[in-house]
C-alpha cells in the first residue's frame, strides 16, 4: 500500500474521534500529537508539519460546527480539509489538447525515468492516443536497449539512435515522423547528481523540443532531498508537475510529497508498482481518502475502465440486471479484478473499506483463492461453465485432476458461485436502487 504506516497512524487518530464521547481539548491536543508524529515519521518537513497541524488546531478552535454535522464529523473533516490542501488541492491531470501533444520527463539517474516512460505510454494508449517514445539518454549504458523492450511492453514504436551522442540531432532526425503521432513522451539523461553538464542538456533539449509538459520523475526513497531537486530542475527548465516513484516501497515518501507541493510543482502521477498498469493519475482529495480509509472511487473507477471495456461492462450489466450469472460471468469478474492489481490496492479504494484492519496474510489467503478458482475454471468445458448446475461428482473430481487443485477447491468455487447467483436474483426485473437497498438490508441483519 502507498504510505502504508503514514495510513495506518492516520486511520488511528480518526478511529479515536470516532470512539471520544467527547470532543475537547484534551482529545484536540492527542489529535494534533498524533499527526505531527505521523507525518515526521514519513519524512515530512518539521516546519510544514508544524504549520499544518497549527492550521488544523487554529480552524477547530475558531469554526463553529455547522448544521447537519456532528462536532467530531466536522473535525474529521477539518483534517480532511487540511491534508488534501497541503497535498495540492485540486488534480492537475493532463490533457493533450494538440498534436502531437510533446512530454519530456527529467530527473536523476536511478528516478525510474525510463521505466515512467512506457507506464505514461501504456496510460495513454488505453486512452485511445497513438503514443511514441523517444530515448535521448546518450550517457547511460543500455538505456537505448532498456527503452526500446519498455516500448515493447507498452506496444508503442520506440524512436532511437545507439551511435549518435547528441540528444537534440536524435530528436531531429525523427522529428518528422513523431509530429504524426497525439503523445510523444521524451526519456532525458540523469545523473547521479545535478551537475552544470547535466543542466546545460536539458536546457539545450528542452529549447530544441519546446515540449508541452516538463515532468520531473523523482523517487520517492529521497525523502527531503527531493525539495532540492524539485527547485534545480525547475530552474533549469521550469518542471510543470512532478511524477512521485517507488510510491509503493518507502516510508519516506512523505518528504517528496510535500516537497513538490511546496515548490509550487503539482504532483501529476504516482509510481505505485513495477508493472506498466501501476501509474495513478494523482488526486490529493482521493490520496487523502485512501490514507484515512475513505476510499479512493475516482481511481478505482479508473483502474476499472483500464481493466474491462465500457461495451462488456455493459453487457455484463443487463445480464446480472436480468438475474443470468454463469461461471463465465464469474470467471470475467474475476481476470478483470486481476488487471486492477491486488486485492489490497483495491480494497483500499473503496469507501469504508480501507478502515476495516484485515490482516495482509487474510488478503494472500483470498488472492491465492481466487488464482485457485481461476486454474479450476480453465479446465471446465464451456457448458459447465455456462451450466454450473450440471455439476456432478465425477465432473468435479475430473477438474479437480486437469486444474491440479483439490475436489474441495472445485465445491468452493461451486459454493461462491451460488451464493453469487442467489445475490444477482434480488436484482431480476427491479429497479436497482430498491434491489441494493434490499441486499443492504439483508447484510445488516
Amino acid at each position: 500500500m502507498v504510505l502504508d504506516k503514514l495510513g495506518t497512524s492516520l486511520k488511528n487518530t480518526m478511529s479515536k474521534i470516532a470512539k471520544a464521547v467527547f470532543v475537547d481539548d484534551k482529545l484536540i491536543n492527542e489529535l494534533i500529537k498524533d499527526i505531527q508524529k505521523a507525518l515526521l515519521q514519513a519524512d515530512v518537513n518539521v516546519k510544514l508539519v508544524f504549520n499544518l497541524t497549527n492550521g488544523i488546531k487554529d480552524r477547530i478552535k475558531k469554526e463553529d460546527t455547522p448544521k447537519g454535522l456532528s462536532k467530531r464529523e466536522h473535525l474529521v473533516n477539518i483534517v480532511y480539509e487540511a491534508l488534501v490542501a497541503f497535498l495540492g488541492k485540486e488534480s492537475q491531470k493532463i490533457e493533450p489538447d494538440k498534436k502531437p501533444f510533446k512530454i519530456m520527463l527529467v530527473g536523476l539517474f536511478g528516478s525510474g525515468k525510463t521505466t515512467t516512460t512506457g507506464k505514461l505510454a501504456k496510460y495513454f494508449v488505453k486512452r485511445g492516443k497513438k503514443v511514441a517514445v523517444v530515448g535521448l539518454d546518450v550517457h547511460r549504458p543500455a538505456a537505448m536497449d532498456q527503452l526500446e523492450q519498455v516500448a515493447k511492453k507498452a506496444n508503442v514504436p520506440s524512436y532511437i539512435n545507439k551511435k549518435e551522442k547528441d540528444p537534440v540531432k536524435i530528436y531531429k532526425e525523427f522529428e518528422q515522423e513523431l509530429n504524426q503521432k497525439d503523445v510523444i513522451i521524451v526519456d532525458t539523461a540523469g545523473r547521479d547528481a545535478l551537475s552544470q553538464e547535466l543542466i546545460k542538456e536539458i536546457e539545450s533539449v528542452n529549447k530544441a523540443i519546446k515540449p508541452d509538459e516538463r515532468l520531473l520523475v523523482i523517487s520517492a526513497d529521497i525523502g527531503q532531498a527531493a525539495e532540492a531537486q524539485a527547485k534545480k530542475f525547475h530552474e533549469s527548465c521550469k518542471i510543470t508537475g512532478v511524477i512521485a516513484t517507488k510510491m509503493d516501497g518507502t516510508a519516506k515518501a512523505g518528504g517528496a510529497l510535500s516537497a513538490c507541493a511546496i515548490t509550487q510543482a503539482p504532483i501529476k502521477f504516482l509510481g505505485v508498482g513495477e508493472k506498466l498498469e501501476d501509474l495513478e493519475s494523482f488526486n490529493p482529495e482521493g490520496f487523502v481518502g485512501r490514507l484515512l480509509g475513505m476510499g479512493d472511487l475516482e481511481a478505482l473507477l479508473e483502474k476499472a475502465q483500464g481493466a474491462i471495456s465500457e461495451e462488456d461492462a455493459e453487457d455484463l450489466s443487463k445480464r446480472l440486471l436480468k438475474g443470468e450469472f454463469t461461471l463465465e460471468d464469474l470467471y470475467e469478474q474475476m481476470e478483470a479484478m486481476s488487471k486492477m492489481g491486488s486485492l489490497g490496492k483495491i480494497m483500499e479504494m473503496i469507501p469504508g473499506m480501507g478502515q476495516i484492519k484485515m490482516p495482509k496474510d487474510a488478503l494472500k489467503v483470498q488472492e491465492g483463492k481466487l488464482k485457485s478458482w481461476k486454474y479450476v475454471m480453465q479446465s471446465m468445458t464451456r457448458q459447465e461453465k455456462q451450466e454450473p448446475d450440471i455439476m456432478n461428482s465425477s465432473r468435479i473430481e475430473r477438474i479437480a485432476k486437469g486444474s491440479g487443485r483439490k475436489v474441495q477447491d472445485v465445491r468452493d468455487l461451486l459454493k461462491q458461485y451460488r451464493q453469487g447467483k442467489k445475490m444477482m436474483k434480488m436484482f431480476k426485473g427491479k429497479d436497482p436502487e430498491k434491489a441494493m437497498s434490499k441486499l443492504m438490508n439483508k447484510m445488516q441483519k
